[in-house]
């Protein structure tokens, strides 16, 4: 479902002559038939859209990391190109969790498993990941996970 909505918005930024948007659509294409090409020798293939939306939130990561790279480095023309290809992967991933609510989570999840230290952070963060994965920036997470069980 999610692939079919990025193809077809990928068919309208064409049609509106839509340069930037377009390529960073095909960008996001490319970067899931990658994906497809690795896991045709694997033997569990994940759902279509859990596939799509964790190309997705890496994309996402690394155009931040790009930005924060470019910026510090003072080259703001790129930075500003990875911004506008961030706003166009963004439309597709699902809203991220704010920080309270993210906490809130690792609350319940150290309650469920019984965590009171750094030697459970592991556990946590995986539990964390199986249920709020795609609506989580993990980054963020971390540090907030160690804040709680420390």
């Amino acid at each position: 479902m999610l692939r079919e909505r990025i193809q077809a918005e990928t068919v309208t930024a064409m049609k509106a002559k839509d340069k930037d948007r377009t390529a960073a659509l095909r960008l996001i294409g490319a970067k899931i038939k990658d994906r497809d090409i690795e896991l045709r020798t694997s033997d569990k293939k994940p759902e279509d859209n859990e596939l799509v939306t964790d190309v997705l939130l890496k994309m996402a990561k690394q155009r931040r990391e790009s930005i924060e790279m470019y910026e510090d480095g003072g080259r703001q023309e790129l930075a500003d190109k990875e911004k506008a290809e961030l706003v166009v992967i963004e439309e597709f991933l699902p809203k991220q969790m704010s920080e309270d609510e993210t906490r809130t989570a690792i609350a319940g999840i150290k309650a469920d498993l019984g965590a009171d230290g750094m030697k459970d952070m592991g556990r946590v963060m995986g539990e964390l990941k199986s249920r709020h994965g795609a609506t989580l920036d993990m980054t963020k997470a971390s540090g907030l996970v160690k804040e709680a069980l420390s």
